[in-house]
């Protein structure tokens, strides 16, 4: 069976040859989201704290440059904690299914909801990018395996839970905020993809909506 594994780039970034002192085009809105002073022009310690996030969330190259990719990042991550405890309050993900799985490509979020009532999340994941989108529409959890193993593409699946062919929630080591993405299944941290493995079963619905950004 063909099954998707994370795609390179999913760990932690290599570590750069050495801090930039360019600013770059997001340089105020990243400086505001990491708490830095608001001015525009790239310090050494802006540097530092840019170069400590892209680290931390597997952003590569790591060199404290304030562009596109890290703002990226960080516009998701503020689209997520703006969810709070209501992901759904749009109510773009069916409340007619009992149990289900949702997952939003645009936040980059998942939780699990039983009619209207939030049971589980939401929690961050990583989806599929460009070429490889996660499919979008109603599907059914198909196939559970706990250990599974990737023999295509030689990498650990845990808590594999497939639902559209080759696509599946499953654990992964690194950052599910890393870019660009999987090979289209739902990326997600260990834990989390230890609690829906615990709360979801063979035959549950899940429903993928929206659009990951830059696919």
């Amino acid at each position: 069976m063909a099954v998707t594994p994370v795609v390179a780039g999913g760990g932690t970034a290599h570590a750069a040859s050495k801090c930039t002192a360019s600013k770059g085009p997001y340089q105020k809105e990243v400086e505001k989201f990491l708490g830095r002073p608001v001015d525009g022009k790239q310090s050494s310690a802006d540097c530092n704290a840019i170069r400590a996030f892209q680290t931390k969330k597997g952003i590569y190259p790591n060199a404290g440059y304030a562009g596109p990719v890290t703002w990226g990042v960080m516009k998701i991550m503020n689209a997520q904690k703006a969810a709070g405890r209501t992901p759904n309050k749009a109510g773009k993900c069916p409340t007619n299914k009992g149990r289900i799985a949702c997952v939003d490509l645009t936040r980059q979020l998942s939780w699990i909801q039983d009619g209207k009532t939030l049971k589980f999340g939401p929690v961050p994941v990583r989806t599929g990018r460009n070429g490889y989108e996660t499919r979008t529409g109603l599907k059914k959890i198909y196939w559970r395996h706990i250990n599974h193993y990737s023999t295509i593409y030689h990498v650990a699946m845990p808590y594999s839970q497939f639902f559209d062919g080759g696509e599946a929630f499953h654990s992964i080591a690194g950052s599910v905020w890393s870019p660009p993405g999987s090979h289209g299944c739902v990326n997600m941290r260990s834990a989390d993809a230890k609690k829906y493995w615990s709360m979801l079963k063979t035959g549950d619905d899940v429903y993928v909506y929206g659009r990951k950004p830059g696919t």
